[in-house]
């Protein structure tokens, strides 16, 4: 069974502040059911959403027998059902976050001549900057053209890592759906999951799983 890092990040992308209070909630859960799989779980970054533990993104590094097979299950978008924490008459009841998860890039997995990396200012809905420093990353393959970003964390050093992951991602991908035509449905299952397709689904302040 492998044993390779994995990290798991926990985002409520662009929703709001309810998404930013599922995403506190929901981590405990997540590294409660993989602590008792035998895995070994540390946060490793977390930004901060506009309430106390609330958080916009959780970042998680997962290690041990067979992770990939323990997290595919979390893999995905997460529904939490209930009233608004902080709008209590708001009618939408239903709050979507998602989990995604990248191979622990290797410090050395890319030759420094052979990928670019930009640093630029993250920025919000609408274009607005979200800081005043580049923590954002671009890291661009030069041989294949590939291309991936992350700004979600305020440290540039983790964005970097985390775009790298990301790019690694779309190699691997490129590379087996040139050998294996079965990935094509496997991606769009994936998509479809992110597009509103929950994977799991809790309900009311004991977070109680429906499915």
């Amino acid at each position: 069974m492998s044993k390779a890092n994995l990290w798991l990040q926990l985002s409520a992308g662009r929703c709001p502040a309810e998404c930013e209070w599922v995403v506190g909630r929901l981590a405990p859960i997540l590294i409660r059911d993989l602590t008792a799989e035998k895995l070994a779980v540390n946060e490793i970054a977390r930004t901060p959403g506009a309430h106390g533990g609330d958080a916009r993104s959780i970042l998680l590094r997962v290690s041990g027998a067979d992770a990939e097979g323990h997290v595919a299950s979390w893999l995905g978008t997460i529904q939490w059902t209930g009233a608004s924490p902080y709008r209590p008459r708001h009618p939408r009841k239903n709050w979507f976050v998602s989990i995604a998860a990248f191979a622990e890039p290797a410090a050395d997995r890319w030759d420094d001549s052979a990928v670019r990396i930009e640093t630029l200012r993250a920025s919000g809905p609408g274009g607005q900057h979200v800081n005043k420093t580049e923590s954002a990353v671009r890291v661009t393959h030069l041989p294949t053209g590939l291309s991936a970003m992350a700004q979600e964390e305020r440290s540039q050093h983790l964005n970097r890592r985390l775009a790298l992951a990301r790019l690694a991602e779309q190699f691997d991908a490129r590379a087996a759906t040139q050998t294996r035509a079965a990935d094509t449905a496997r991606w769009r299952q994936h998509t479809s999951l992110i597009r509103g397709n929950p994977v799991r689904v809790y309900r009311g302040a004991d977070w109680r799983r429906e499915r």
